[in-house]
């Protein structure tokens, strides 16, 4: 009885005018979104290719370790293809000098801005927006369609346990869209493949969970279409209904959890962090040049390049441990601010959805605060390398700044920025590393989501099934 209800079901489905329209739309999304994204990842990798080669080409011309300074590019990684989350809006270069914090410029946004109007149209937003819809679709009428048909009747005319035929109802909506629309889904696996993008192993098991988040979303449309279907009697009201659902659910929910998350937590832009640390470094730095001016360095020599060097290094390392101090501070109110916003964002299915899928392909908030500090770190060993370098070749600095008397007796101050004539040995420079995440930090996240989105589908499949008992069929 059960696999002729299911039969029954599919057989409706498949037959129904709008499943050939929606098939073919949601197909050619998935196969044009995927298509596009490998060709933007090649050109994140070429770009990033050059970017480098630029840089070690720049590097190899210089002629003072004193004004060494290089960027460190974020590198692209295939998981962007099907999940462009953060990856678009975030910088891809910063400065790695001494006298500059490592900030992240340049996104393809701002570079872009026409592609930032209608954004990057990937799989987990054709998940959460076009197939969700669809399920919502195609079971908003799963119940009371029936009944204004008079088949609902018919059917319980005979001994057809209510049990069984909403498991029937459910079970056959979702066979019937979720199996058709997996062919556009492993042609896209395939057409990765085919073009030769380089996945891992932990890539493919990352795609892996992504596709069974998408399922769990997938099917939690379907069940809160077939109880809203059962919660009503009209089909009319009962599409007006699961459309506020949705549009709550995908749209509103999110965004209002952000919001309110945003009003209740302070958090300081990012621009007053900066102002306030080039603020305290141009202190620092007017300090410098005023006690070199005045003489007054103690029993230090002030035309000495080794004391001027040894004192900027100071400077620098104060200005440095300022900087973090901000960062920590912005970084820990952030954190709680975000945290907040994820909790009230997680009411909806769909935000749970969309922050595992962002966390599983590394381009979630943490993203940027992930390649910052790894920057840093990058920042501190090439400052140490270049500040060796320069001690033992005797080089005392890039900027030499001394004082001595004109023709009238009146002294002066003198700013020597003259550089050695041959190039660097830049062979030994630390070279940039782009942060790794293992695959246990990148699925421990999305236990929560997962679970989020289980205790969803139990509960709205739960409500479904008493709604149903009490439905009357005439």
């Amino acid at each position: 009885m059960l696999g002729t209800l299911i039969q029954k079901e599919l057989r409706a489905i498949i037959q129904s005018p709008k499943f050939v329209g929606s098939f073919a739309v949601c197909s050619i999304l998935i196969l044009l979104s995927v298509y596009t994204g490998i060709r933007e990842y090649r050109t994140a990798v070429k770009q990033h290719d050059a970017a480098t080669q630029l840089i070690d080409e720049e590097l190899r011309q210089e002629t003072s370790w004193g004004r060494l300074g290089t960027k460190a590019y974020r590198a692209p990684d295939p998981m962007q293809i099907f999940v462009a989350g953060l990856s678009y809006d975030i910088g891809r270069w910063s400065s790695i000098t001494a006298r500059q914090g490592v900030k992240l410029r340049h996104s393809a946004y701002s570079d872009d801005p026409i592609f930032a109007v209608f954004r990057f149209v990937d799989f987990a937003f054709i998940v959460m927006f076009v197939l969700s819809l669809m399920a919502i679709q195609f079971t908003y009428d799963a119940v009371n369609g029936e009944r204004e048909a008079g088949t609902l009747r018919l059917v319980f005319s005979n001994a057809v346990p209510r049990a069984k035929y909403l498991l029937a109802k459910c079970a056959g909506s979702w066979l019937g869209l979720a199996l058709p629309l997996g062919i556009p889904v492993l042609l896209s696996l395939l057409l990765v493949i085919v073009m030769g993008v380089p996945l891992t192993s932990e890539h493919w098991v990352r795609i892996g969970i992504l596709l069974a988040l998408s399922i769990l979303l997938f099917t939690f449309f379907i069940l809160m279409g077939v109880f809203v279907s059962t919660m009503t009697r009209r089909s009319s009201v009962s599409f007006l209904v699961a459309l506020l659902v949705w549009v709550a659910s995908v749209m509103i929910i999110p965004r209002a959890g952000v919001m309110a998350a945003g009003g209740l937590v302070d958090v300081p832009r990012a621009s007053e962090v900066e102002a306030q640390r080039d603020a305290y470094a141009n202190e620092k730095w007017t300090q410098h040049v005023n006690a070199i001016t005045s003489g007054k360095l103690g029993s230090c020599d002030v035309s000495s390049q080794r004391a001027q060097d040894s004192l900027r290094r100071e400077m620098e390392a104060e200005i440095d441990e300022y900087d973090a101090l901000l960062r920590e501070d912005l970084r820990r109110r952030k954190i709680g601010q975000e945290d907040l916003a994820w909790v009230l964002a997680r009411l909806s299915p769909a935000s749970a959805y969309q922050l595992a899928s962002m966390t599983l392909a590394e381009t979630d908030t943490d993203s940027k605060a992930r390649y910052e500090d790894a920057m840093s770190e990058y920042r501190r060993q090439f400052n140490q390398y270049t500040a060796a370098k320069q001690a033992e070749s005797g080089e005392m600095g890039g900027i030499r700044i001394s004082i001595t008397k004109d023709e009238t007796g009146e002294s002066k101050m003198v700013v020597d920025a003259s550089r050695q004539r041959d190039g660097l040995d830049v062979s030994g420079l630390p070279r940039f590393s782009p942060p790794a995440v293992n695959l246990a930090e990148a699925v421990g996240p999305t236990v929560v989501n997962f679970g989020v989105l289980c205790f969803d589908i139990l509960l709205v499949f739960a409500a479904t099934f008493v709604a149903f008992l009490r439905y009357d069929v005439r």
